[in-house]
């Protein structure tokens, strides 16, 4: 059968889409090259499509300091081994000799709010009997202690909080001092307790949040004085001392907590927030979960090494801790970007703004980006931006990208 040519006209309209698509080809491709062109000595680039593909790369395979990206590998190692579905849990036992123990397993998220729940719900479970109790008796084992983390400082910033299996409000303590000179808490739900006020009237500041610190289990023992304060709420007494101690097999569970958080969720607030507390409390969950308790932050290194080179293959990671404050954190943007491919799924879980889905990383003169790019047509760009150059912020390279993809 014979085919009817087609009119002359589309022929036309042929030539003129394919020398408008090659012309917006070669501009997409100049404004790509103008980012890489942006990319110093120190810096890094990597750009693939929605099927993988790079599209722009330079100095992809340096190692370079990720600082707050690194929690991208944390919260997938927390995925893969805790379980994205697994929930915190703390015990509440009572002994014979009416001493209520408490063990934690590393829950992040022990707010005050959190605590007068529990300490209610403790309550009803208890028999008027056991309405007082002796000492409260904090068992932190499940973490070994203390645990050093490279890059924190013994400063009063948030971000430099200890971890420890049971810690409450992230290990730190927010007040405010009144013109008449007496300080308070800045915050409703948290009374300022005489245990912590000593640090506070040490700062010095006007206002701010002292870090409860490992030093004498300083920061266990604030869990223990905060709870006696929800539970005497609750007309619990406690009339003995608040100290460590340990779990024994004879002791009798009379209330077990499980988080309202999976780690999902946890790892959601993480990227939100990208609380360094939070992202080493999982580090060291997992590697407990992987090589057993007590959980220490070598462990906990050592299963996110196991996951980025069995899961992941990667070679040239080097990682001291998860929450990406040490400047000994080292990983080249190409496997950098092996994270984000694989955190593509959980892509929902960062920071949107715009067609942009994103998790930043600064410290003194770094600045760093990875995430992904919706397009106008619904598909996902991934990118990683590495800046370790003093001076220079990725903003200018993310606007270009933006504008381009």
């Amino acid at each position: 059968m014979n085919r009817k040519p087609l009119p002359i006209y589309l022929y036309f309209v042929l030539l003129f889409w394919f020398l408008l698509h090659f012309q917006i080809q070669n501009l997409h491709a100049e404004n790509l090259c103008s980012v890489a062109n942006l990319i110093g000595d120190q810096d890094a680039v990597l750009v693939a499509d929605h099927q993988g593909r790079i599209i722009v790369s330079k100095n992809a395979d340096k190692k370079l300091i990720p600082a707050s990206t690194l929690k991208t590998l944390t919260s997938l190692v927390a995925m893969h081994y805790l379980g994205p579905d697994y929930r915190f849990t703390t015990e509440f036992y009572l002994d014979n000799d009416s001493n209520l123990k408490i063990k934690g397993y590393g829950d992040p998220l022990l707010t005050s709010e959190i605590l007068e729940e529990i300490s209610k719900a403790l309550g009803s479970s208890l028999d008027a009997k056991h309405k007082k109790i002796k000492n409260i008796v904090l068992d932190d084992s499940y973490f070994k202690q203390p645990i050093i983390i490279p890059g924190i400082s013994p400063s009063s910033q948030p971000y430099d909080a200890p971890n420890g299996a049971l810690c409450a409000n992230f290990n730190t303590v927010y007040f405010k001092r009144l013109e008449n000179g007496k300080y308070v808490s800045a915050e409703e739900q948290t009374p300022l307790l005489p245990f912590a006020l000593r640090k506070v009237k040490k700062s010095k500041m006007a206002m701010g949040r002292v870090v409860l610190s490992h030093k004498e289990s300083e920061n266990t023992l604030y869990f223990g004085h905060l709870f006696k304060y929800f539970l005497e709420k609750q007309g619990i007494k406690s009339n003995g001392s608040i100290r460590l101690g340990r779990v024994n097999k004879d002791d009798r569970l009379v209330f077990k907590y499980v988080s309202g958080f999976s780690i999902k969720k946890i790892i959601s607030k993480l990227l939100e927030h990208s609380n360094n507390f939070t992202a080493n409390q999982l580090l060291i969950a997992a590697g407990a979960k992987l090589y057993g308790s007590p959980g220490t932050l070598d462990n906990g290194v050592l299963a996110a090494k196991n996951y980025a080179e069995k899961i992941l293959d990667l070679k040239d990671l080097c990682i001291v801790e998860g929450s990406g404050i040490s400047r000994q954190n080292r990983i080249s943007a190409k496997s950098l970007h092996k994270i984000i491919k694989a955190f593509r799924s959980y892509h929902n879980l960062m920071q949107k703004k715009g067609s942009e889905f994103y998790k930043t990383g600064t410290l003194k003169d770094i600045s760093t980006r990875v995430g992904y790019i919706k397009s106008n047509k619904g598909k996902l760009y991934s990118f990683v931006v590495m800046i370790n150059t003093p001076g220079k912020t990725t903003e200018v390279i993310m606007d270009m990208l933006l504008k381009i993809l």
